[in-house]
């Protein structure tokens, strides 16, 4: 009965020695749905209807895996959707949606000239970026994961923002 007992014990130190860290980030999960939601509500121009859907990536996040999670099985429109992770603002390419995680946010005006002749979402999570010209910043709110939209930066790039969109953000500018 020891032995058996001495062998039980061995085994569940063993396994839990050996268990992966297997932590969910809940947040980038949340963020992930609002990004592929964000694609429902804003129209682009003609020619970004064709070839992948491409969202840009500037930043470390675990929001990037989620995205790529999400792109195995979601398509905007007839589009597949494809995420492209960029090593710094200046090697940012032709893209739907750019995404510049709060380590990266020092490089946001880099970012909006690189993409100032394109129709780009321009996404960000850093407090008063909205107002420096991001499209959309994630803050949070009483505890819960929101969005400011300022409607104008979106428009400049030749984005139409439904008006449903406009009434989910938490501020409109």
């Amino acid at each position: 009965m020891k032995k058996i007992l001495s062998i039980l014990i061995c085994f569940f130190i063993l396994n839990s020695s050996f268990r992966i860290n297997t932590t969910i980030d809940t947040n980038a999960k949340i963020k992930s749905v609002f990004i592929y939601n964000f694609t429902k509500y804003i129209e682009w121009p003609q020619a970004y209807k064709e070839g992948n859907f491409i969202i840009g990536f500037i930043g470390e996040s675990s929001l990037y895996s989620e995205l790529l999670k999400m792109a195995e099985t979601k398509k905007v429109g007839n589009q597949t959707l494809d995420v492209i992770r960029f090593q710094n603002s200046t090697t940012i390419s032709k893209c739907h949606v750019i995404y510049v995680c709060k380590d990266k946010s020092d490089e946001l005006s880099t970012v909006l000239k690189k993409v100032k002749s394109n129709s780009t979402l321009v996404i960000t999570e850093e407090n008063g970026l909205a107002d420096k010209g991001s499209g959309i910043n994630f803050i949070i709110k009483e505890n819960k994961q929101k969005f400011e939209l300022n409607k104008g930066n979106v428009e400049k790039y030749k984005l139409k923002v439904s008006s449903n969109l406009e009434s989910l953000a938490f501020t409109v500018k």
